[in-house]
């Protein structure tokens, strides 16, 4: 596997894998999250164009290897905060979130960044519990930071607390 940065002709793909990555929310009662349009491309763009959008292909070697999951994120108050992290479920249970977490853990050392942040559902088995194996831990409310309470604000605008979500962080 080899993680490198998106290219603006992968975008489209982004969104196909977000797509398919929603699909088992349906098996949830989560079918707003499965029927979710995955980000916008001048979203993906302005991600991939700050250097923060990141791919995972399983043919790691080298030219035309196709994304098989992705990774956003941006600065929040010191920590590098995943915005979306996605694997295609063909792809699953092979590892690749966990490694473009670390990629990014990995770049957020050398930026001078505290740690990852990100938002996530709690009840949901690859959300809160994954995250929790891989050493994130759930934030009470007297630790969110100002960028994660406005994150979290979002969020509840779009509906999201419909169903139990957490931000979560690893040092």
């Amino acid at each position: 596997m080899r993680i490198r940065p998106a290219t603006p002709a992968e975008l489209p793909a982004l969104q196909d894998i977000e797509r398919a990555a929603g699909t088992p929310f349906r098996a949830l009662g989560m079918a707003a999250i499965a029927d979710d349009e995955p980000p916008a491309l001048d979203t993906l763009e302005r991600f991939r164009r700050t250097g923060r959008a990141w791919v995972a292909c399983a043919d790691g070697d080298g030219d035309g290897d196709d994304p098989t999951g992705y990774l956003l994120c941006e600065p929040v108050d010191g920590a590098l905060h995943i915005e979306q992290v996605s694997v295609h479920p063909d792809f699953a249970h092979r590892r690749i979130g966990r490694a473009l977490l670390a990629y990014a853990a990995d770049r957020a050392r050398d930026e001078g960044l505290t740690g990852l942040t990100l938002t996530t559902f709690t009840e949901v088995p690859w959300n809160a519990p994954y995250y929790t194996r891989l050493g994130f831990r759930a934030l009470d409310d007297t630790e969110l930071t100002p960028g994660l309470r406005r994150i979290r604000a979002h969020e509840a605008e779009l509906g999201l607390d419909e169903w139990p979500r957490v931000c979560m962080r690893r040092d």
